[in-house]
């Protein structure tokens, strides 16, 4: 079984199924959200080396500011083209 820790102040933390992943990402479509904590994009960069020599196509999107939420236009800009989503951040 595997636990996954919901970073958020719940006092009762929903019960959420995992999304079904794809059996391989070749020729799927994978971005990458940068959060704009430093040093997030060098975490990326690798990132995108290793996804592209695994088949993927990588697009690169970046939130203005780590403080908000990634805008609307953003977010759907990303569920329109992106199969798969990885938000990273680094300090």
């Amino acid at each position: 079984m595997t636990v996954v820790l919901d970073p958020t102040a719940e006092r009762r933390p929903a019960r959420r199924q995992r999304a079904e992943r794809p059996e391989s990402l070749a020729g799927l479509s994978v971005g990458l959200l940068d959060i704009s904590k430093p040093r997030g994009d060098v975490f990326l960069n690798r990132v995108a080396e290793r996804l592209a020599g695994l088949g993927a196509e990588v697009a690169r999107y970046a939130k203005p500011t780590f403080a908000k939420p990634a805008p609307a236009d953003l977010r759907h800009e990303i569920g329109a083209r992106c199969d798969a989503v990885i938000e990273a951040l680094a300090d």
